[in-house]
C-alpha cells in the first residue's frame, strides 16, 4: 500500500523533534514494564536513540505498555557496560549515573542542555560498582517518603522531562529537524517511511532510494520490492 501523504507528513513532524543528544543507558533492566515504560517516556520527549546493557543471547522484551514506541526509538544494544560507554563518551555525551551516594548531587542542580546521557540500572541493584566508576557526574532525585528510591521508569521520565525542560527555557529544542545532522535525518524518515524496504537495502548493502516531497520512492526498484509498499 503506497506511503500516504498525511502519513508522511506525521512521521516528518516527529522527526523535525527529534533530539540526537538526549539519551539513556539502561543497565540489566528487563522486566518488559519497565524497559517498555522507558523507551515509552523517550519516544514522548523526543529522543532519537537509546541504549541498553543487555546480555546479546537474550532478546530485549516489550508488553503494551510501551505502545509500539520501540518502532520509533532506535535501541542500540551492548553485552559490557564499558563498551556502551566508550560509545557514548566518544559522541560527546556527559554521563548521569543515578546513584545515591555521598557524592551524587539533586538531578535538579545540574546542567542538561549539552550532550546528556542517564544511566540507570536494575530496580532492584541500581547500576553496577564496575559502571559507577566511569560516570561524570552521579545524580539523585530526592525523595520525601519512607521509599528511598523511584521505579526504574519513573526515575528514567523524570530525569528526561527535565532536560527537556531546561532546553526549552534556554530556546534550544528543536522544532524543525536541527536536532539531527541532514544525514541522519535522511536515514531516519526513509526508515520509518519503508521500513521493509530500509531492511532488504541493508541486507543487499545497497543505499536508500531518494524520496520525493510527497515520500515517493522515485529510484527504481526490483519489482518484488515495490510490492513491499
Amino acid at each position: 500500500m503506497p506511503l500516504l501523504p498525511r502519513r508522511f507528513e506525521r512521521l516528518k513532524s516527529v522527526l523535525n523533534r527529534r533530539i540526537s543528544d538526549l539519551t539513556v543507558l539502561i543497565e540489566n533492566v528487563e522486566k518488559p514494564h519497565n524497559l517498555s515504560a522507558i523507551i515509552r517516556s523517550c519516544d514522548a520527549v523526543g529522543v532519537l536513540e537509546a541504549y541498553a546493557i543487555f546480555n546479546k543471547e537474550k532478546f530485549l522484551t516489550f508488553n503494551s505498555t510501551a505502545q509500539g514506541s520501540q518502532k520509533w526509538v532506535q535501541i542500540n544494544q551492548y553485552n559490557k557496560s564499558p563498551e556502551a560507554i566508550k560509545v557514548l563518551k566518544n559522541k560527546g555525551f556527559k554521563l548521569y549515573g543515578t546513584n545515591l551516594n555521598p557524592k551524587s548531587i539533586d538531578y535538579r542542580e545540574c546542567d542538561f542542555k549539552g550532550p546528556t546521557a542517564f544511566v540507570l540500572g536494575a530496580e532492584k541493584w541500581g547500576i553496577s560498582k564496575e559502571t559507577a566508576i566511569l560516570m561524570d557526574e552521579h545524580i539523585h532525585i530526592p525523595m520525601r517518603g519512607m521509599v528511598e528510591s523511584l521505579n526504574v521508569s519513573v526515575a528514567a521520565s523524570a530525569l528526561l522531562f527535565e532536560a527537556v525542560r531546561q532546553r526549552q527555557v534556554a530556546n534550544i529544542i528543536p522544532e524543525s529537524g536541527e536536532g539531527l545532522s541532514k544525514e541522519t535525518y535522511k536515514q531516519k524518515i526513509f526508515e520509518w517511511a519503508y521500513p521493509d524496504v530500509a531492511n532488504w537495502c541493508k541486507s543487499e548493502g545497497k543505499q536508500y532510494p531518494e524520496l520525493n516531497e510527497k515520500g515517493e520512492i522515485i529510484d527504481e526498484l526490483p519489482r518484488t520490492e515495490k510490492m513491499r509498499y
